[in-house]
């Protein structure tokens, strides 16, 4: 039994959509689904009800693709908050755990230290905070465009109700660190989120300006205030392992077709983040960088 981890799937390519029918039955494992499965909802009630069929247990969160208001024939254009709540129910559906729902327990302690680890989905969104001190946050999207960098989601992702997209970050970070805090001490956690956790991890040197909509400074000290034995995260699509206070963080991305091997097939990019209690393992050095060169890609 192993908990696993993808996210960024971006079903719209239809390379994507033909690798996902390649994945096999897996048993008893868990899988995490860290957002940006697609902006369709067809889409994504698909790859919902495939995984579903050959996973235990879904664990999903939603990404900022997946919260685009995109119009399309046949589809409810739902903003902000309705949206977000027609994937909760999508994925409830699939009988997914969502950010929504209770924390679950995985059934399996550490076999070093005898503690067992909660899965903790979160939904964080961003707010602006991993631009530089210098770089006022109304002048945020023409210092990005100077550096060949923007974000659909100025378009496409709508805060409603909120005001503003850093009014909806704010509650959800509150809810989750509320939530977070009434766990009980002698449980570790793993964090799932789609947006980064700390600025620092953030390394796309193709559209170094990007960062604002990577996420929150206030998220930076969660991995150790919430004992987290690994954070896991997409949106980058930089695929790769970093290890802070112990705690292992995963990118756990697939991305686009251009930047992922179709011959290597799906599989290969799937990570265990829990399991046998060893560092996650792939066929490929899983401590080192591996930062894809892949142009200007507005994640």
């Amino acid at each position: 039994m192993r908990l696993l981890a993808i996210s960024d799937l971006h079903l719209s390519h239809p390379e994507n959509r033909a690798a996902l029918h390649d994945i096999p039955d897996h048993g008893g494992d868990w899988l995490i689904i860290a957002g940006d499965v697609a902006e369709r909802l067809e889409y994504q009630d698909m790859a919902l009800h495939l995984l579903a069929q050959r996973f235990a247990k879904l664990i999903w969160v939603p990404g900022n693709h997946d919260l685009w208001s995109v119009p399309r024939a046949g589809e409810p254009r739902l903003r902000g908050a309705a949206r977000y709540r027609r994937l909760i129910e999508m994925a409830r559906s699939h009988d997914a755990l969502t950010p929504e729902d209770p924390y679950l327990e995985w059934p399996r302690p550490n076999r070093q230290t005898g503690r067992y680890c909660i899965i903790a989905p979160l939904f964080l969104l961003y707010d602006y905070s991993f631009r530089p001190a210098s770089v006022a946050r109304a002048k945020v999207r023409q210092w990005a465009r100077a550096g060949q960098s923007d974000c659909s989601d100025e378009v496409w992702l709508r805060p409603d109700p909120f005001a503003t997209r850093e009014d909806w970050c704010d509650a959800r970070i509150r809810d989750a660190e509320r939530r977070l805090m009434m766990l009980p001490e002698d449980r570790d956690t793993v964090l799932v989120n789609h947006w980064p956790l700390r600025a620092d991890l953030i390394r796309i040197p193709r559209i170094p300006r990007f960062t604002p909509w990577c996420g929150s400074v206030r998220t930076a000290d969660w991995h150790g205030r919430f004992r987290a034995r690994a954070v896991v995260t997409g949106h980058l699509h930089t695929r790769r392992t970093d290890i802070i206070d112990g705690c292992r963080f995963e990118e756990v991305s697939l991305g686009y077709p251009q930047q992922w091997h179709q011959q290597s097939g799906i599989l290969h990019y799937f990570r265990e983040i829990l399991g046998d209690e060893q560092p996650a393992r792939r066929a490929s050095s899983r401590l080192q960088p591996h930062i894809h060169d892949n142009g200007i890609v507005l994640a």
